[in-house]
Protein backbone atom coordinates (compact mmCIF):
# COMPACT_ATOMS: atom_id res chain seq x y z
CA UNK A 1 0.00 0.00 0.00
CA UNK A 2 1.10 3.43 -0.69
CA UNK A 3 0.23 6.68 0.58
CA UNK A 4 0.76 10.49 -0.64
CA UNK A 5 0.06 13.76 0.60
CA UNK A 6 -1.22 15.75 -2.35
CA UNK A 7 -1.74 19.06 -2.89
CA UNK A 8 -3.50 20.97 -5.14
CA UNK A 9 -4.19 24.86 -5.94
CA UNK A 10 -7.76 25.39 -6.09
CA UNK A 11 -9.24 26.92 -9.27
CA UNK A 12 -11.03 29.77 -7.16
CA UNK A 13 -11.34 30.49 -3.05
CA UNK A 14 -13.57 28.03 -1.58
CA UNK A 15 -15.43 29.33 1.38
CA UNK A 16 -18.03 27.88 3.91
CA UNK A 17 -19.76 28.77 7.46
CA UNK A 18 -15.99 27.52 9.15
CA UNK A 19 -13.52 28.99 6.73
CA UNK A 20 -12.25 29.65 3.30
CA UNK A 21 -9.19 27.66 1.74
CA UNK A 22 -7.24 28.33 -1.80
CA UNK A 23 -5.47 24.89 -2.11
CA UNK A 24 -7.27 21.25 -1.18
CA UNK A 25 -4.56 18.87 0.94
CA UNK A 26 -5.34 15.20 0.33
CA UNK A 27 -4.49 11.25 1.03
CA UNK A 28 -4.37 9.12 -1.87
CA UNK A 29 -4.15 5.96 -1.12
CA UNK A 30 -2.80 3.18 -3.48
CA UNK A 31 -3.55 -0.74 -2.93
CA UNK A 32 -1.53 -3.26 -5.05
CA UNK A 33 -2.96 -6.98 -5.35
CA UNK A 34 -1.65 -9.76 -7.80
CA UNK A 35 -0.49 -7.61 -10.46
CA UNK A 36 -3.54 -4.55 -10.09
CA UNK A 37 -3.84 -1.39 -8.55
CA UNK A 38 -6.57 0.18 -7.08
CA UNK A 39 -7.15 3.99 -5.68
CA UNK A 40 -8.75 5.71 -2.75
CA UNK A 41 -9.23 9.11 -2.15
CA UNK A 42 -9.49 10.57 1.42
CA UNK A 43 -12.03 13.09 1.90
CA UNK A 44 -10.52 14.71 5.30
CA UNK A 45 -9.38 18.06 5.26
CA UNK A 46 -6.39 19.90 6.75
CA UNK A 47 -8.28 21.32 9.97
CA UNK A 48 -10.80 19.46 12.00
CA UNK A 49 -13.72 21.85 11.11
CA UNK A 50 -16.08 19.70 8.77
CA UNK A 51 -14.76 16.79 10.83
CA UNK A 52 -12.80 15.71 13.69
CA UNK A 53 -10.96 14.02 11.08
CA UNK A 54 -7.68 15.98 9.08
CA UNK A 55 -4.75 14.34 6.77
CA UNK A 56 -2.69 13.78 9.89
CA UNK A 57 -5.09 11.80 11.72
CA UNK A 58 -5.91 9.61 8.46
CA UNK A 59 -2.74 9.07 7.88
CA UNK A 60 -1.77 7.60 11.24
CA UNK A 61 -5.01 5.51 11.75
CA UNK A 62 -4.03 4.38 8.24
CA UNK A 63 -0.63 3.29 8.47
CA UNK A 64 -0.42 2.49 12.21
CA UNK A 65 -3.97 0.61 12.59
CA UNK A 66 -5.85 0.12 8.66
CA UNK A 67 -2.79 -1.09 6.94
CA UNK A 68 -2.19 -4.22 9.63
CA UNK A 69 -5.72 -5.14 9.34
CA UNK A 70 -5.76 -5.66 5.47
CA UNK A 71 -2.46 -6.55 4.19
CA UNK A 72 -1.53 -9.97 3.81
CA UNK A 73 -5.43 -10.55 3.98
CA UNK A 74 -7.68 -12.45 1.85
CA UNK A 75 -10.76 -10.87 0.99
CA UNK A 76 -13.69 -12.32 -0.49
CA UNK A 77 -14.83 -9.54 -1.35
CA UNK A 78 -14.37 -5.85 -0.76
CA UNK A 79 -17.42 -5.11 1.53
CA UNK A 80 -15.76 -7.31 3.82
CA UNK A 81 -13.05 -4.56 4.20
CA UNK A 82 -15.20 -2.35 6.83
CA UNK A 83 -15.95 -5.14 9.07
CA UNK A 84 -12.54 -5.91 9.81
CA UNK A 85 -11.77 -2.32 10.80
CA UNK A 86 -14.26 -2.79 13.24
CA UNK A 87 -11.95 -2.72 16.55
CA UNK A 88 -11.03 0.84 15.31
CA UNK A 89 -13.39 3.42 16.86
CA UNK A 90 -14.44 6.22 14.22
CA UNK A 91 -12.09 7.21 11.75
CA UNK A 92 -14.32 6.60 8.70
CA UNK A 93 -12.67 9.00 6.46
CA UNK A 94 -9.39 6.36 7.11
CA UNK A 95 -11.09 3.75 6.40
CA UNK A 96 -13.56 4.84 3.85
CA UNK A 97 -10.16 5.77 1.73
CA UNK A 98 -8.54 1.95 2.20
CA UNK A 99 -12.16 0.64 1.45
CA UNK A 100 -12.28 2.42 -1.44
CA UNK A 101 -9.10 1.38 -3.04
CA UNK A 102 -10.16 -1.86 -2.20
CA UNK A 103 -13.62 -1.94 -4.51
CA UNK A 104 -11.08 -0.01 -7.39
CA UNK A 105 -8.91 -3.21 -7.02
CA UNK A 106 -11.22 -5.62 -6.96
CA UNK A 107 -13.68 -3.73 -10.05
CA UNK A 108 -10.15 -3.83 -12.00
CA UNK A 109 -9.36 -7.38 -11.16
CA UNK A 110 -13.01 -8.00 -13.04
CA UNK A 111 -12.88 -5.76 -16.27
CA UNK A 112 -15.43 -4.63 -14.79
CA UNK A 113 -16.67 -0.41 -13.96
CA UNK A 114 -16.92 0.41 -10.64
CA UNK A 115 -20.42 1.47 -10.81
CA UNK A 116 -21.73 -2.52 -11.63
CA UNK A 117 -19.98 -4.14 -8.90
CA UNK A 118 -21.44 -1.57 -6.81
CA UNK A 119 -24.88 -2.10 -7.82
CA UNK A 120 -25.43 0.81 -10.03
CA UNK A 121 -27.74 1.05 -12.99
CA UNK A 122 -27.71 4.23 -14.47
CA UNK A 123 -25.66 5.86 -17.62
CA UNK A 124 -25.61 9.35 -16.81
CA UNK A 125 -26.02 11.23 -13.10
CA UNK A 126 -27.61 14.65 -13.00
CA UNK A 127 -25.35 17.07 -11.97
CA UNK A 128 -25.33 19.88 -9.56
CA UNK A 129 -23.06 22.88 -8.21
CA UNK A 130 -22.09 23.97 -4.97
CA UNK A 131 -21.20 27.72 -4.39
CA UNK A 132 -19.35 28.45 -1.90
CA UNK A 133 -20.03 32.36 0.03
CA UNK A 134 -18.99 35.14 -2.32
CA UNK A 135 -17.56 38.41 -1.17
CA UNK A 136 -20.78 40.36 -2.34
CA UNK A 137 -24.04 39.53 -4.11
CA UNK A 138 -22.88 40.82 -7.23
CA UNK A 139 -19.71 38.02 -6.85
CA UNK A 140 -22.72 35.47 -6.18
CA UNK A 141 -25.25 36.41 -9.20
CA UNK A 142 -22.19 36.06 -12.00
CA UNK A 143 -20.95 32.35 -9.94
CA UNK A 144 -25.09 31.55 -10.39
CA UNK A 145 -25.49 32.75 -13.96
CA UNK A 146 -21.88 31.04 -14.90
CA UNK A 147 -22.87 27.51 -13.27
CA UNK A 148 -26.24 28.20 -15.24
CA UNK A 149 -24.93 28.16 -18.87
CA UNK A 150 -22.77 25.49 -18.29
CA UNK A 151 -25.96 23.29 -17.54
CA UNK A 152 -25.91 22.37 -14.19
CA UNK A 153 -29.54 21.22 -12.62
CA UNK A 154 -29.12 22.54 -9.97
CA UNK A 155 -27.42 25.37 -7.55
CA UNK A 156 -26.34 25.04 -4.14
CA UNK A 157 -25.35 28.10 -2.32
CA UNK A 158 -23.38 28.11 1.19
CA UNK A 159 -25.02 29.59 3.67
CA UNK A 160 -23.79 31.62 7.63
CA UNK A 161 -25.88 34.22 9.63
CA UNK A 162 -25.32 37.25 8.14
CA UNK A 163 -25.90 35.81 4.66
CA UNK A 164 -28.34 33.85 4.18
CA UNK A 165 -31.89 35.49 3.13
CA UNK A 166 -30.44 38.82 1.23
CA UNK A 167 -28.42 36.07 -0.84
CA UNK A 168 -31.38 33.60 -1.30
CA UNK A 169 -33.88 36.75 -2.46
CA UNK A 170 -31.55 37.69 -4.81
CA UNK A 171 -31.44 34.54 -6.82
CA UNK A 172 -35.06 34.50 -6.92
CA UNK A 173 -35.38 37.53 -8.36
CA UNK A 174 -32.52 37.66 -10.96
CA UNK A 175 -32.67 34.09 -11.51
CA UNK A 176 -36.41 32.82 -11.09
CA UNK A 177 -37.51 29.40 -10.38
CA UNK A 178 -34.32 27.60 -11.05
CA UNK A 179 -33.31 24.41 -8.94
CA UNK A 180 -32.00 25.75 -5.43
CA UNK A 181 -30.52 24.97 -2.15
CA UNK A 182 -28.94 26.32 0.56
CA UNK A 183 -26.32 24.85 2.86
CA UNK A 184 -25.39 25.90 6.33
CA UNK A 185 -22.86 23.40 7.84
CA UNK A 186 -24.33 23.65 11.18
CA UNK A 187 -24.00 27.42 11.32
CA UNK A 188 -27.56 27.80 12.82
CA UNK A 189 -28.84 26.69 16.62
CA UNK A 190 -32.54 25.94 16.60
CA UNK A 191 -32.63 29.51 18.71
CA UNK A 192 -33.04 30.62 14.87
CA UNK A 193 -36.08 28.57 13.96
CA UNK A 194 -38.12 31.87 13.11
CA UNK A 195 -35.07 32.95 11.07
CA UNK A 196 -34.75 30.05 9.43
CA UNK A 197 -38.69 29.84 8.61
CA UNK A 198 -37.92 32.90 5.99
CA UNK A 199 -36.22 30.78 3.61
CA UNK A 200 -40.12 29.09 3.41
CA UNK A 201 -40.70 31.93 1.25
CA UNK A 202 -38.24 30.82 -1.44
CA UNK A 203 -39.47 27.65 -2.51
CA UNK A 204 -35.77 25.47 -2.01
CA UNK A 205 -35.42 22.27 -2.70
CA UNK A 206 -34.18 21.83 1.05
CA UNK A 207 -31.63 23.15 3.40
CA UNK A 208 -28.63 21.18 4.18
CA UNK A 209 -27.68 20.85 7.99
CA UNK A 210 -28.69 23.81 9.50
CA UNK A 211 -27.65 22.67 12.79
CA UNK A 212 -24.89 20.92 15.29
CA UNK A 213 -24.29 17.74 13.79
CA UNK A 214 -24.88 15.84 16.98
CA UNK A 215 -28.13 17.42 17.46
CA UNK A 216 -30.69 15.52 15.80
CA UNK A 217 -33.62 16.39 18.52
CA UNK A 218 -33.71 20.02 17.36
CA UNK A 219 -33.84 18.91 13.67
CA UNK A 220 -36.80 17.53 14.83
CA UNK A 221 -38.75 20.40 15.98
CA UNK A 222 -36.77 22.68 13.18
CA UNK A 223 -38.72 20.68 10.55
CA UNK A 224 -41.67 20.75 12.38
CA UNK A 225 -41.59 25.19 12.10
CA UNK A 226 -40.34 24.97 9.01
CA UNK A 227 -41.98 24.17 5.39
CA UNK A 228 -38.49 23.63 3.90
CA UNK A 229 -36.91 19.98 3.56
CA UNK A 230 -34.16 19.50 5.67
CA UNK A 231 -31.44 17.63 4.61
CA UNK A 232 -29.04 15.78 6.74
CA UNK A 233 -24.98 15.32 5.99
CA UNK A 234 -22.38 16.02 9.27
CA UNK A 235 -25.21 13.93 11.07
CA UNK A 236 -25.33 11.03 9.31
CA UNK A 237 -21.98 9.37 10.57
CA UNK A 238 -24.04 6.07 10.63
CA UNK A 239 -26.67 3.81 9.07
CA UNK A 240 -27.59 3.87 12.80
CA UNK A 241 -27.54 7.26 13.10
CA UNK A 242 -29.89 7.68 9.95
CA UNK A 243 -32.42 5.09 11.12
CA UNK A 244 -32.94 7.52 14.23
CA UNK A 245 -32.52 10.94 11.96
CA UNK A 246 -35.75 9.05 9.84
CA UNK A 247 -37.87 7.88 12.63
CA UNK A 248 -37.32 11.24 14.74
CA UNK A 249 -38.81 12.86 11.38
CA UNK A 250 -35.53 15.01 11.44
CA UNK A 251 -34.84 15.14 8.11
CA UNK A 252 -36.87 14.95 4.45
CA UNK A 253 -33.61 13.92 2.47
CA UNK A 254 -30.33 12.57 3.07
CA UNK A 255 -27.02 13.82 1.56
CA UNK A 256 -24.72 10.67 1.24
CA UNK A 257 -20.63 10.88 1.16
CA UNK A 258 -19.05 7.55 1.90
CA UNK A 259 -16.42 9.30 3.46
CA UNK A 260 -17.95 10.31 6.35
CA UNK A 261 -19.97 6.99 7.23
CA UNK A 262 -16.69 4.41 6.60
CA UNK A 263 -16.71 3.88 2.42
CA UNK A 264 -19.39 2.44 -0.16
CA UNK A 265 -20.58 -0.52 2.13
CA UNK A 266 -22.05 1.44 4.38
CA UNK A 267 -23.28 3.89 1.65
CA UNK A 268 -25.08 0.97 -0.22
CA UNK A 269 -27.00 -0.02 3.38
CA UNK A 270 -27.60 3.47 3.82
CA UNK A 271 -29.18 3.74 0.12
CA UNK A 272 -31.54 0.80 0.85
CA UNK A 273 -32.43 2.68 4.14
CA UNK A 274 -33.56 5.44 2.94
CA UNK A 275 -35.23 3.81 -0.51
CA UNK A 276 -37.26 1.32 1.75
CA UNK A 277 -37.93 5.02 4.06
CA UNK A 278 -39.29 6.88 0.64
CA UNK A 279 -36.06 9.23 1.42
CA UNK A 280 -34.32 10.42 -1.63
CA UNK A 281 -30.38 11.19 -1.97
CA UNK A 282 -27.85 12.81 -3.23
CA UNK A 283 -24.07 12.76 -3.69
CA UNK A 284 -22.36 15.49 -1.42
CA UNK A 285 -18.73 16.59 -2.89
CA UNK A 286 -15.51 17.01 -0.95
CA UNK A 287 -13.56 18.77 -3.04
CA UNK A 288 -12.35 15.83 -4.45
CA UNK A 289 -9.44 15.83 -7.48
CA UNK A 290 -10.80 13.65 -10.11
CA UNK A 291 -10.03 10.30 -8.07
CA UNK A 292 -12.53 10.89 -6.11
CA UNK A 293 -14.86 12.32 -8.59
CA UNK A 294 -14.66 9.39 -10.45
CA UNK A 295 -16.31 7.08 -7.55
CA UNK A 296 -18.58 9.64 -6.78
CA UNK A 297 -20.08 8.98 -10.10
CA UNK A 298 -20.12 5.58 -10.06
CA UNK A 299 -21.90 5.73 -6.58
CA UNK A 300 -24.41 8.04 -7.85
CA UNK A 301 -25.84 5.03 -10.33
CA UNK A 302 -27.46 3.91 -7.38
CA UNK A 303 -31.16 4.15 -8.06
CA UNK A 304 -32.16 5.55 -5.20
CA UNK A 305 -29.83 8.90 -6.06
CA UNK A 306 -32.62 11.06 -7.48
CA UNK A 307 -31.84 14.29 -7.16
CA UNK A 308 -29.05 16.32 -8.70
CA UNK A 309 -25.59 15.70 -6.59
CA UNK A 310 -22.45 18.13 -5.74
CA UNK A 311 -20.42 15.86 -8.87
CA UNK A 312 -18.96 18.60 -10.68
CA UNK A 313 -16.69 19.08 -13.38
CA UNK A 314 -13.03 18.88 -12.50
CA UNK A 315 -12.50 22.40 -14.04
CA UNK A 316 -14.34 24.21 -11.57
CA UNK A 317 -11.91 23.23 -8.88
CA UNK A 318 -8.53 22.10 -10.26
CA UNK A 319 -6.74 22.96 -13.71
CA UNK A 320 -5.21 20.60 -14.45
CA UNK A 321 -6.79 17.89 -12.59
CA UNK A 322 -4.79 14.85 -11.60
CA UNK A 323 -6.52 12.64 -14.41
CA UNK A 324 -7.14 12.89 -17.78
CA UNK A 325 -9.11 13.51 -19.71
CA UNK A 326 -10.67 15.39 -16.85
CA UNK A 327 -14.48 14.94 -15.49
CA UNK A 328 -16.81 17.04 -17.78
CA UNK A 329 -20.35 18.13 -17.64
CA UNK A 330 -22.76 17.72 -20.92
CA UNK A 331 -24.69 20.63 -21.86
CA UNK A 332 -28.11 18.90 -20.56
CA UNK A 333 -26.03 19.12 -16.88
CA UNK A 334 -25.60 15.29 -16.48
CA UNK A 335 -22.02 13.13 -16.54
CA UNK A 336 -21.58 9.94 -18.10
CA UNK A 337 -20.69 7.06 -15.91
CA UNK A 338 -17.00 6.01 -16.86
CA UNK A 339 -17.04 2.52 -18.49
CA UNK A 340 -13.47 1.41 -18.19
CA UNK A 341 -12.49 -1.07 -15.44
CA UNK A 342 -12.28 0.26 -12.01
CA UNK A 343 -12.36 4.14 -11.66
CA UNK A 344 -12.57 4.07 -15.35
CA UNK A 345 -10.00 7.39 -15.17
CA UNK A 346 -6.68 7.55 -16.40
CA UNK A 347 -4.17 9.00 -13.56
CA UNK A 348 -1.58 11.29 -14.27
CA UNK A 349 1.80 10.21 -12.59
CA UNK A 350 3.73 12.88 -13.06
CA UNK A 351 1.05 15.22 -11.60
CA UNK A 352 0.39 13.46 -9.11
CA UNK A 353 4.39 13.12 -8.32
CA UNK A 354 4.63 17.33 -8.79
CA UNK A 355 1.59 17.53 -6.05
CA UNK A 356 3.08 14.97 -3.54
CA UNK A 357 4.11 16.90 0.03
CA UNK A 358 4.77 13.57 1.34
CA UNK A 359 4.96 9.77 0.70
CA UNK A 360 5.19 5.94 2.49
CA UNK A 361 4.50 2.56 1.47
CA UNK A 362 3.30 -0.19 3.50
CA UNK A 363 5.04 -3.42 3.86
CA UNK A 364 2.17 -6.51 2.97
CA UNK A 365 3.85 -8.89 5.49
CA UNK A 366 5.05 -6.39 8.28
CA UNK A 367 2.35 -3.71 7.84
CA UNK A 368 4.97 -1.05 8.81
CA UNK A 369 5.96 2.42 7.12
CA UNK A 370 9.21 1.19 5.04
CA UNK A 371 10.13 4.75 3.46
CA UNK A 372 8.71 8.14 2.83
CA UNK A 373 9.89 11.12 0.96
CA UNK A 374 9.09 15.04 0.60
CA UNK A 375 8.83 16.47 -3.04
CA UNK A 376 10.24 19.90 -3.25
CA UNK A 377 7.32 22.10 -3.99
Amino acid sequence: MELRLLKLPLVHFFETSFGRISDKHFILIRADGDGVAGFGECVADQDPYYSAETNETAWHIITGFIAPRVLGVDFAHPRDVFPALDAIRGHNMAKAAVEMAAWDLFARQRGEPLARVLGGTRERIASGVSIGIQDSLGELAANVERELAAGYRRIKIKIKPGWDVDAVAMIRDRFGSIPLMVDANAAYTIDAADHLAKLDAFDLMMIEQPLDEDDIADHARLQRRIATPICLDESIKSVRIAEEAIAAGACQIINIKPGRIGGFRESIRLHDLCAANRIPVWHGGMLESGIGRAANIHLSALANFRLPGDVAASKRYFNPDVIDPPIEVAADGTIGVPLGPGLGVSIVESRVEQATLRRAVIDRVQARPVGSSVAIF
